[in-house]
């Protein structure tokens, strides 16, 4: 089952970049002379849980602007460059796990805009960009024609004279594959924000699953209002750490494929400490759950066009909180989403400090009933509630042209 995740955006910067070691990077451009007022952009890269075996991006450099409407070819970019185009791995990145990507000295000020460059597949580099399914063979993987001029992504933070803007990007490699039907062709639609990274002993949460759920299949999200602000895949000891974390308190959500879904609410996080839920000892162990496919195609009224959407499996518990399983987009070829989602009763739990076991009840009211949202650009988010107590469930999503 995709278990992906959304970001809570609430007091976050949105932005995008990838790059490689710190040794290959250099700054350019943003004019200037000598007594330019100056500062640093620092950038480590991470991952949310993917459904891929890999997927892999060769970055050949990011530019910033202080414009939003800047175009390509205006002045007053400066630029993050790779001395040779470094291919990586996304779906690594998991786990606490980082990508330094290195610094550049850039214009101290505020900006705007982001444009991540990507090289092309070509004769000499055909997987330059390429995703390997589940068990399946590495295929190319079809970037937009953007990418060769910077794929442009709002962003607003700030770079101040003598410091280090420091940002973690987290990469959302799931929810940028989009599948085009039964041709075996995949095209990247980045999904990508940044967090910002502080200086603190805290803004982290860990805990244990049993190591039988440390595998790709099972996500770890802090979620608030049922959006997903930190994700991970826990190692094969089954530990799990979801930094950086805003402050804030949120609800842990444990998924995985034949499994109940677990939550624990009121988890809080702080800048002063390290949250742990449970120790190795009370591991979070769901019990096993028979699983259902929530399923559907989502169509444009009158057109054979199919809508970029997006779609989000949701569910909320007796008297909250509201939790999301998966989100994906569609095929870009039928339009077609398909969720796997468990059959019986989430468990639900409280959020106590230094608890030594864990003691989950189950909701059974709640058992087998979802939510399927579908959301287009410029278009009014559309929802279904479905059952699947008695069988899979199909609900079609039609959209104005």
């Amino acid at each position: 089952m995709n278990r992906n995740s959304r970001v809570n955006r609430t007091r976050w910067w949105g932005a995008a970049a990838l790059a490689a070691s710190a040794a290959v990077l250099q700054a350019c451009g943003g004019g200037g002379g000598s007594d330019e007022v100056t500062g640093t952009v620092r950038f480590a890269l991470t991952d949310a849980p993917a459904c891929y075996d890999a997927v892999n991006v060769t970055v050949q450099k990011v530019r910033i602007h202080r414009s939003s409407a800047a175009a390509e070819s205006d002045a007053g970019w400066s630029e993050v460059v790779l001395a040779t185009p470094k291919r990586i791995n996304l779906v690594p990145l998991t786990n606490g796990v980082l990508e330094e990507l290195g610094q550049a000295t850039v214009p101290a000020g505020s900006y705007s805009q982001i444009r991540l460059v990507l090289a092309a597949n070509d004769a000499t580099a055909p997987l330059a960009n390429s995703v390997q399914p589940i068990g399946g063979a590495e295929v190319p993987l079809d970037t937009p024609s953007a990418m060769q001029s910077g794929l442009k992504l709002q962003a607003h933070f700030e770079v101040e004279e003598g410091q280090v803007a420091d940002f973690v990007l987290d990469f959302d490699a799931c929810k940028s594959i989009v599948t085009r039907g039964n041709s075996g062709q995949y095209a990247l639609k980045p999904v990508v924000t940044v967090l910002p990274r502080v200086s603190a002993a805290g803004l982290k949460v860990e805990g244990y699953v049993v190591p039988a759920l440390g595998t790709g299949s099972t996500s770890v999200s802090l979620q608030l209002n049922g959006v997903v602000a930190r994700a991970t895949v826990p190692d094969a000891t089954g530990k799990f750490i979801l930094s950086p974390v805003p402050e804030g308190t949120y609800d842990l959500v444990v998924a995985a494929d034949g499994r109940v879904t677990a939550v624990m609410t009121g988890v809080p996080v702080a800048a002063a400490s390290v949250t742990t839920v449970n120790p190795a000892t009370a591991a979070i162990d769901p019990a096993a759950s028979t699983m259902r496919v929530a399923s559907g195609a989502v169509s444009t009224t009158g057109s054979a066009a199919i809508p970029d959407a997006t779609m989000r499996i949701l569910q909320t518990l007796t008297g909250g909180p509201t939790i999301e399983l998966g989100a994906r987009p569609v095929d870009a070829v039928t339009g077609e989403y398909s969720f796997s989602v468990p059959l019986a009763a989430p468990v639900k739990t409280a959020y106590a400090a230094g608890a030594t076991t864990l003691t989950f009840a189950a909701d059974a009211a709640a058992a087998g009933k979802y939510t399927v949202e579908a959301s287009v650009p410029d278009k009014p988010t559309q929802t279904a509630d479905i059952d699947v107590t008695a069988a899979d469930v199909a609900t079609p999503f039609a959209f104005a042209p």
